[in-house]
């Protein structure tokens, strides 16, 4: 009989560029990643910021309705007196009466906007409804914007949208994968060794001699492996491995093309929704001081309790589509900024200090738990810098 004891390796150059090829391709798929994950930051924060002002323009229409019905109010105490005085019909009290009613009816509508806005906002942010409380304070203005946007969008602007980033990462990763196909054309070489002992019932070798010098064996050379007899799969898998890069940069370009798409649509919603506010407060302001001399002249005598009604149904229309446009604009900016990738530079830690304490406790994570999201891609800040591989 005959036992061997021993080791053996392999090393094989990188002589076609194979395996740093497939490390491009690699480090490529992992930025792709993350700008995926950047993405997900970027459609958080612009569905918080949207809810934030649906929530405010929610609040802001219900406190027109209120101040509405108090004017309402108002006017059917006035015209109930004047009909009790004998000065006017019934008609005008219940005309009064309908007006309020249908403004009354709509504030439990506005009220449940309003709360649904809330729930999401806190849905969004994880937060119960105390702590969310506490976060907004007393402030219930819609949010207000700059007067003017810049029109030209630099190129650069568009290329830190993840998705942008994203399919840009894409395509160099499958770029590098034509390379490791093309590295199969070639015969690759090695080098190989090996070293063990060698005992036998025969020969010179002992059992008991296994780990003497005369027992030691040994042996180095190079090597070398060339499939030539698939030379028609690897020119096949070559072809593939290029026609998905066609493909993925098709996506880039695609990409790049819808990026441009939203950001002209957002700056349009933007400029168009700045205009429509303009007229629409100089309608409310107007329809507030019709509605003002339409209540003093019916008080006076003067005028019908049909102008009044009227009157007062331009000054809710008016304020409440004035409330709308508001929040309209600060949605199309939120718009613009998500259309630019705006939203991921903060990189959050997606765990809290005690999710990464529970999970020490299950498992060793060594260092990884403490890399910090916001500088994982900035060697300057203390990031490692391989999440974004300069191509």
């Amino acid at each position: 009989w005959q036992d061997t004891a021993g080791f053996s390796a392999a090393w094989e150059l990188d002589f076609w560029g194979k395996f740093r090829r497939a490390i491009e391709s690699d480090t490529a798929s992992l930025a792709a990643s993350v700008a995926d994950y950047d993405n997900a930051l970027v459609s958080l924060s612009s569905d918080v910021a949207s809810t934030y002002v649906l929530m405010r323009v929610s609040e802001e229409r219900l406190r027109i309705a209120v101040n509405n019905v108090k004017l309402q109010r108002e006017a059917l105490n006035i015209a109930d007196i004047r009909f009790r005085l004998g000065a006017t019909s019934e008609r005008d009290v219940m005309q009064a009466k309908t007006l309020l009613e249908s403004t009354e009816a709509n504030i439990p509508v506005l009220t449940g906007s309003r709360d649904k806005a809330r729930n999401a906002l806190c849905a969004l942010l994880a937060l119960p409804p105390s702590d969310l409380s506490e976060l907004l304070g007393d402030q219930s203005r819609i949010p207000q914007c700059p007067q003017q946007v810049g029109a030209g969008i630099p190129a650069d602007l568009l290329r830190r949208r993840p998705d942008v980033r994203k399919a840009e990462y894409s395509a160099a990763a499958q770029c590098a994968r034509i390379g490791v196909a093309k590295a199969d054309l070639f015969p690759a070489f090695s080098l190989t060794g090996s070293v063990g002992w060698l005992s036998s019932t025969m020969g010179v070798y002992n059992l008991a001699d296994i780990f003497s010098a005369k027992s030691l064996t040994a042996g180095f050379g190079p090597s070398v492996t060339w499939n030539l007899f698939n030379y028609g799969r690897i020119i096949n898998n070559v072809r593939v491995q290029d026609a998905r890069f066609e493909q993925a940069l098709l996506g880039y370009r695609n990409a790049v093309i819808v990026a441009l798409k939203e950001v002209e649509d957002n700056v349009s919603d933007f400029q168009q929704s700045r205009a429509q506010s303009l007229r629409l407060d100089q309608a409310a302001q107007a329809a507030r001081r019709g509605a003002e001399l339409a209540f003093l002249q019916y008080r006076e005598g003067k005028t019908d309790f049909t102008t009044v009604i009227v009157a007062q149904q331009d000054q809710l229309t008016q304020e409440d589509a004035l409330a709308v446009s508001k929040g309209n604009i600060a949605l199309g900016m939120v718009g613009l900024y998500r259309s630019l990738g705006g939203g991921w530079e903060q990189r959050p830690d997606p765990l809290t200090p005690q999710d990464k304490e529970e999970m020490r406790k299950r498992t060793y994570w060594g260092p990884m738990l403490k890399q910090d999201p916001a500088t994982m891609d900035d060697p300057a800040k203390g990031g490692p810098g391989r999440y974004v591989p300069d191509f």
